[in-house]
């Protein structure tokens, strides 16, 4: 299951993590959001253990999105060692993400 990333869990599991970590920056109004969502959960499944990935409603965290440039969603962050090695604006097919993280893993 995907994480729920927000300010108060953000550096915690999110910069500090051992893990190479997926953060798609969404909004409940956002049609192409949505449509990745299912996709997210399902990357989340399978790779468990490996990575930590999850989502960030950039409504309800607007500082993280904003001190991370983040101005048009779907917007999917990769993390390492606590900073962006990656990042992915719209969506995009499954395969895209996955050889993102596979990348940093």
């Amino acid at each position: 299951m995907a994480h729920t990333f927000t300010t108060s869990n953000f550096q915690e599991t999110v910069l500090n993590s051992d893990k190479p970590v997926l953060v798609d920056f969404w909004a409940e109004w956002c049609g192409p959001c949505r449509m990745i969502g299912p996709v997210v959960e399902e990357l989340a499944n399978e790779f468990e253990g490996k990575a930590v990935i999850g989502k960030l409603n950039v409504d309800e965290n607007p500082d993280i999105s904003a001190n991370y440039g983040v101005r048009s969603i779907p917007t999917l962050l990769v993390f390492k060692g606590g900073e962006v090695v990656d990042r992915i604006v719209g969506a995009v097919p499954k395969n895209m993400i996955a050889s993102k993280i596979e990348n940093q893993l």
